[in-house]
């Protein structure tokens, strides 16, 4: 079933079955927010992919699923903290229907919202969703341009010492006859030309750090924390996402992402800014099958302009600068207040997921 024919499905199982139970046992209609809450949580399914974990002997756990649906609502509706999330939990009954928490139990604690939201970065839940979404939303679809770029994230957290790098002096001149020196050590972007996505993304530092680049009017901007790197279709939906510290260019990203995105749906073009232009990159898009569209690097004072049909092409990129000011101003991305790497990828997927299912029902009408 194709995106057209799949989300008008879903809506018309929704309000022929969901709704009419839903407004049957709360105790006051609906509010449009969450109606709206309702559709999202639909789209997403995030208990169905929740682990209930090992029962120990003694008190049960509690109830995880209804957790990861009210983390969800916390990032749809812009709660910065926990306990606003626990407060209106309270204070809203139909809010705590629709998370799953039963009206005759008292809520869970905040620590235990706390330890809850530990697993699920722990067991990488946020990317096991938004996969399921994709390959669930996405696979049969053709999608035509896919726009890379990263984003600051902002940590609570000191950064990290700088790595020191060892540079080992290489002996100058021809060498001697019978002398053998070592080969040259290959740079990283030819190392990931033959590696998988996930060693790829496992060699790439992801501690809190420094970080330095240029904003859109060419000014240097610093921060302390990490990037967020993403592959976003034209329609404004995220397909990859990957969590760095912030001092990791945006060039080392790039080809792990490219064949994670492969994998995941059909594409044609590959949308990138001046920091993506590398050889080993347009390289990577040609073995995929890819036309690479990347804004050339002046290098030495040599500026070389586009073709006017790329130049038309490139314009679709905006796609992923919409994408990464949304997520930062509507679904959380701006107020990250966890620490550690696991836990703030945790937090901003749940706002990538939220995001995900909000522009489908923005494509669809609903």
């Amino acid at each position: 079933m194709k995106l057209t024919e799949k989300i008008p499905w879903l809506m018309g199982r929704l309000q022929r079955t969901l709704s009419p139970c839903l407004e049957e046992c709360c105790a006051t209609p609906l509010t449009k927010q969450e109606k709206h809450l309702v559709k999202v949580l639909e789209i997403i399914e995030i208990e169905n992919h929740v682990c209930r974990g090992r029962q120990w002997p003694g008190r049960s756990p509690v109830e995880r699923k209804a957790i990861a649906r009210s983390y969800v609502a916390k990032a749809l509706f812009r709660y910065v903290h926990t306990r606003d999330l626990i407060h209106e939990l309270q204070a809203r009954p139909n809010l705590r229907l629709i998370c799953g928490f039963p009206q005759s139990q008292r809520l869970p604690s905040e620590s235990t919202f706390s330890r809850a939201f530990a697993e699920f970065a722990g067991q990488g839940l946020g990317q096991v969703v938004h996969d399921s979404m994709v390959d669930q939303y996405l696979k049969k679809e053709l999608i035509g341009h896919v726009s890379r770029d990263s984003t600051a994230i902002t940590g609570r957290k000191k950064a990290a010492k700088k790595q020191k790098i060892v540079m080992v002096a290489r002996k100058r001149g021809r060498p001697a006859k019978g002398e053998q020196r070592p080969p040259k050590e290959l740079t990283r972007l030819d190392k990931q030309l033959d590696q998988e996505a996930s060693v790829a993304i496992a060699e790439l530092r992801n501690v809190c750090n420094r970080g330095v680049k240029k904003n859109s009017k060419g000014y240097l901007q610093s921060w302390n924390g990490f990037k967020l790197h993403a592959d976003v279709n034209d329609t404004m939906l995220p397909l990859s996402v990957v969590l760095t510290s912030a001092s990791v260019h945006d060039s080392q990203v790039a080809i792990p992402m490219k064949k994670m995105t492969s994998k995941k749906v059909d594409y044609c073009y590959d949308l990138m800014d001046a920091a993506y232009d590398a050889r080993q990159i347009r390289k990577q898009s040609l073995a995929l099958g890819h036309v690479a569209i990347i804004d050339r690097n002046p290098r030495k004072g040599e500026v070389i302009s586009m073709s006017p049909h790329e130049a038309k092409r490139y314009n679709e990129r905006s796609s992923c600068e919409r994408f990464n000011g949304r997520l930062k101003e509507e679904f959380g991305g701006r107020h990250v207040m966890v620490r550690g790497p696991d836990k703030v990828m945790m937090h901003l997927m749940f706002g990538v997921v939220a995001l995900f299912a909000d522009q489908l029902l923005k494509l669809t009408g609903y």
